[in-house]
């Protein structure tokens, strides 16, 4: 008889602690005390207390104590059993074929010593080209299903390798189980193994439902397919997303004469109707096993489903019984495993960096760790409602968690045990980077320096802004030219623009004299620009172009502005609470009020007559305007702001609300609805006659 299981996996290596420190004798029995309480919760309960790296490494620890010292292993170590202690809430059932682990590889020198060892063991050259299966290894319930006479009698956990339970009444609530085999070489008798499993995309589905009936959320599609598959009630495991794939049986040597691969028996097995991973394949050699785990490790995150490794076995079933098994394992089947995706590590700081636009968020320092196979020292823990939520502190255990190349995700660690001297994270209440006052907007989670014209770290952004051709601007300033000016600090607030020297300019590269001189020239220009623009310019939070407009017709004078309350702002057209409060701050940095006062200083400025009283007879005010088409006599922008300096508004789409469309050539789908809704049509002649 032969064993053609996909196993389950075994150990990773690790330090978990000194075994000089204690004789070895004891120190193996702290570790076998330690893991089979990590068992008991894992197996037994459901609720693990530890990610599957941090029992690999203790599980490695105690082998390489038991190799050391053979005389000393105790019968009840986990390395001399495999699996865990099955539910005493199911009947137990004997396997006739145990269901045994794998041996680990991690590196790729672990794969090519294990095809060297097939050769050896086989007494086969040692340039032979040993034929291999490889499969994913899924990251689910281990199970074995029965059929008698091609229809589904049976399902049995793994168990401890030995004895299962069994879950019938569960299993055979998953629709991609076939409760009967089809096609016309179906077995008297028929033991398939394979996997349990939620796709990602279920199980997130699941998870929400779960929160939003106040019910258990789940860590991970593997507990989650776990969970309920020991479920009492059938009816709840009908109600979950479950999955079954099959990847081997165990069967007589009298049923494989026909068959001779495991490659053979998976097709056969895929004729009967039960699924088969689509990316199983078969690999000649070392080097096609490497190939066949580089290719997968790539498509990992696209995945629909979670996998931890990818397994090896021998195809020929004649060489399989050849090599046969050590006390727990086959020899001619290795799982080769992924860097771990969920590690433990230390929270050992809680930091804050700026972001462009002035956000500030919180990031943990940890202790390094190497996970999904990146080194990770730090995360960004988003902002101080996640830290709460998730109870984080300085000095805590926490689980590292990543993903191909998603970021980094902080968790907090149950089995955690905390320090009597953690204190809750506290926002700081300046910019750490230019020391304006931090503040938090009602109704939202962020946090925002205040310092946005003297704040290095949102200096790039806010140059860019400034000089956008809505604002101030500056023609021939892009980017890439603002990263430039900003790197070699010549340009430190928006001010410093009016102070640049063409001696300094024509040593760019890429600058010649004429374009060095062009920027000037359009920096010069730029100085005579509206009160309205020049506003927007100074990248107020919420305060767009129409606002800005709004707050240079209401208060005409820049230090009116700079020194208004709260309810003075709030007399103006279209601002709220939200948007006066945004004002008050920016305006409440002594650096921006200096800002402003330098750009006035060096020239800025706009002509009095645009901040002249509005005429509230003209047909114009308070009326609301949207243009479309083309306008010949006029560019969007100056009819924009003959309407604004009217005393008028300017929309971007047609509404009740609107009072006037002025159209030009091949105005579209806005000229349609302004007629269907009776508003006022103008062509750019009637417009004009009405200025």
């Amino acid at each position: 008889m032969i064993n053609l299981d996909l196993f389950d996996d075994g150990g990773e290596e690790g330090t978990s602690a000194d075994a000089s420190v204690e004789g070895p004798k004891q120190e193996m029995r702290r570790l076998i005390e330690l893991l089979e309480r990590w068992e008991y919760a894992y197996y037994v309960l459901d609720a693990p207390e530890v990610p599957d790296s941090e029992f690999d490494q203790v599980y490695r620890t105690l082998q390489k104590l038991e190799e050391d010292h053979p005389t000393l292993i105790q019968a009840d170590s986990p390395t001399q059993r495999v699996g865990g202690k099955p539910s005493d809430g199911f009947l137990q059932v004997r396997h006739r074929v145990p269901m045994l682990s794998l041996g680990n590889a991690f590196e790729d020198s672990d794969v090519l010593a294990f095809d060297r060892r097939v050769k050896e063991l086989a007494d086969l050259p040692a340039d032979a080209i040993v034929g291999y299966t490889t499969d994913p290894k899924f990251d689910g319930l281990a199970i074995s299903i029965h059929y008698q006479d091609g229809r589904f009698v049976q399902a049995v956990t793994r168990g401890d390798g030995t004895v299962g339970e069994d879950v019938s009444a569960n299993v055979k609530t998953i629709r991609s189980l076939p409760l009967r085999l089809k096609g016309d070489r179906i077995p008297a008798s028929l033991e398939v193994r394979g996997e349990i499993f939620m796709f990602k995309k279920d199980f997130a589905m699941m998870n929400q439902r779960q929160a939003e009936l106040g019910l258990k959320v789940f860590a991970n599609p593997r507990n989650a397919a776990a969970g309920t598959i020991r479920q009492l009630d059938p009816k709840i495991a009908a109600s979950r997303p479950l999955r079954f794939y099959c990847y081997g049986a165990a069967l007589d040597r009298e049923q494989l004469r026909d068959l001779k691969t495991q490659s053979a028996l998976m097709k056969w097995l895929g004729d009967m109707g039960l699924p088969i991973s689509t990316l199983s394949q078969t690999a000649q050699g070392a080097q096609g096993l490497l190939n066949f785990y580089r290719q997968v490790g790539e498509s990992r995150t696209e995945l629909p489903f979670e996998i931890d490794g990818v397994v090896y076995k021998v195809d020929s079933f004649d060489l399989q019984d050849q090599l046969g098994y050590v006390a727990k394992a086959p020899r001619f089947a290795v799982a080769h495993k992924f860097p771990p995706d969920e590690v433990l590590s230390r929270l050992q700081n809680i930091e804050v960096q700026v972001g462009r636009t002035g956000s500030i968020t919180p990031v943990a320092k940890l202790e390094p760790v190497k996970v999904g196979g990146v080194v990770v020292s730090s995360a960004t823990l988003h902002n101080l409602d996640e830290i709460q939520r998730k109870d984080l502190r300085v000095g805590d255990q926490v689980l590292v968690r990543r993903a191909g190349d998603v970021i980094p995700e902080v968790l907090p660690f149950s089995g955690n045990v905390r320090s009597a001297s953690s204190i809750p994270f506290v926002m700081p209440t300046h910019c750490p980077v230019c020391n304006s006052l931090v503040q938090k907007e009602e109704g939202e989670s962020a946090f925002r320096c205040t310092g946005g014209l003297v704040c290095q770290a949102q200096l790039t952004q806010s140059i860019i802004h400034f000089s956008h051709r809505r604002a101030i601007d500056i023609e021939g300033l892009g980017s890439k030219l603002v990263e430039v000016l900003v790197s070699r600090q010549w340009v430190k607030t928006p001010a410093d623009l009016f102070r640049l020297q063409f001696e300094d300019l024509v040593q760019l590269e890429r600058m010649g004299e004429k374009s060095a001189q062009n920027l000037l020239d359009s920096i010069h220009k730029a100085k005579h620009t509206t009160f309205g623009r020049f506003l927007f310019a100074l990248g107020i939070r919420h305060v767009g172009e129409a606002t800005a407009r709004d707050l240079a017709l209401h208060f005409r004078d820049v230090n009116k502005l700079m020194s208004a309350s709260v309810d003075q702002l709030l007399e103006v057209n279209d601002v709220g609470p939200v948007v006066a409060e945004s004002i008050r701050q920016f305006f409440n940095e002594p650096a921006n009020q200096d800002v402003v006062h330098e750009l006035i200083t060096l020239g800025v400025c706009w002509p009095e007559d645009q901040v002249k009283e509005t005429d509230v007879t003209h047909p114009f005010f308070q009326k609301t305007f949207v243009l479309t088409g083309s306008l010949s006599q006029f560019s969007r922008d100056e009819a924009s702001a003959l309407i604004l300096a009217r005393g008028g508004k300017v929309a971007g789409s047609v509404s009740k609300k609107t009072d006037f469309v002025l159209a030009g050539e091949s105005a579209g789908s806005k000229l349609d609805k302004a007629a269907s809704l009776g508003i006022t049509i103008l062509d750019e002649q009637t417009f004009q006659g009405m200025l």
